[in-house]
């Protein structure tokens, strides 16, 4: 079996009733049927868009070559651990939860939903809904959705560039639009829509308020400054990673998991052993095998990029911060 070296994916374009046609400055697809609300960059049909595996998708790869690519620390070795994707909302998404890995298993998924959202770029008054009001429980918030109130019983927090958000598995949300968003989640779509605002698209209430969770983590977390980078989150399905590259920065090779590198903006070479080189843009997405040689990213000018893995130990789950936002402000999206 040839050895792994890092590739250039080529994203899919997926539609969403709240997208937008203008995906700039990420992508210059030109738009002009339906909206698009996710461009994923890391999906099982993503393919590889040059070299010696063109063509292969990410599912395929890691059933075929299981731990040497997708890590030791990957849950399942034969799939792909992480979804990695930009969302582009131009209007409220549903008012959702996603069920954690022990309600997945017991319907046959391979695992929950954990995710973060990493806020890109926003517009004042960008807002998401973290968790229910003090005091709300699920039965009242039953109620709510009958009445077409279910966002009013939503914890809303404005939201800036360069926050991370926490949304571990279990925790109601929702997101508003107005803000670019990149959310690094497990590999799994599973989600429980309990409030659409009267779209007529399909509503999961029963499981939804099963899977719910009186109490999460969810929240802001706090970024720390490590070495040449910045941690944003680090949460026991994953972490994500800030690298502003000015001059070349070397990333150690990582058997315990696969990682993906994301291109926030400017540009950068990717360089490892005396495979091609890669230049990878703005909205670019490179995986790095787990079993692949270090791997050196050198500027182009300058670039920001984002750098999502498993971690290779135990971590904990992180803390993040709730700000409940003033009764005229809550629920405005």
């Amino acid at each position: 079996m040839p050895p792994l070296f890092p590739f250039l994916i080529v994203p899919e374009f997926h539609e969403r009733v709240w997208g937008t046609r203008d995906l700039r400055p990420y992508f210059t697809r030109v738009v002009e049927g339906e909206p698009i609300g996710e461009v994923w960059l890391t999906g099982d049909a993503c393919r590889v868009s040059s070299g010696p595996l063109e063509s292969q998708t990410l599912g395929g790869l890691a059933a075929q070559h299981g731990a040497a690519f997708t890590g030791e620390a990957a849950m399942q070795p034969d799939r792909f651990p992480l979804l990695i994707k930009f969302l582009f909302p131009r209007q409220k998404l549903s008012v959702q939860v996603h069920p954690d890995d022990a309600r997945a298993h017991e319907i046959g998924e391979f695992c929950g939903k954990t995710e973060c959202w990493y806020v890109v770029r926003s517009l004042p008054g960008a807002q998401v809904g973290l968790g229910l009001r003090p005091g709300i429980n699920a039965e009242m918030f039953r109620m709510a959705i009958e009445k077409n109130q279910a966002e009013h019983m939503l914890n809303w927090l404005d939201v800036h560039a360069g926050e991370m958000i926490y949304v571990d598995a279990g925790t109601v949300h929702a997101i508003g639009p107005d803000a670019i968003i990149v959310e690094t989640q497990q590999n799994c779509d599973l989600t429980y829509r309990l409030y659409d605002y009267g779209r007529p698209r399909q509503l999961h209430l029963e499981q939804g308020l099963a899977a719910m969770r009186d109490h999460t983590h969810a929240g802001r977390v706090q970024r720390q400054s490590v070495e040449d980078h910045e941690l944003l989150i680090a949460a026991p399905r994953f972490i994500v990673e800030q690298y502003t590259i000015k001059a070349p920065v070397t990333l150690s090779p990582t058997p315990s998991s696969v990682q993906v590198l994301v291109a926030l903006d400017g540009g950068a070479i990717v360089t490892c052993a005396n495979e091609p080189s890669i230049s990878m843009m703005r909205g670019d997405a490179v995986i790095v095998p787990a079993s692949s040689p270090a791997v050196t990213l050198s500027p182009q000018w300058s670039a920001e990029v984002l750098r999502m893995r498993l971690p290779s130990q135990p971590v904990t789950e992180p803390e993040g911060s709730l700000h409940t936002c003033s009764g005229d402000e809550r629920g405005r999206r």
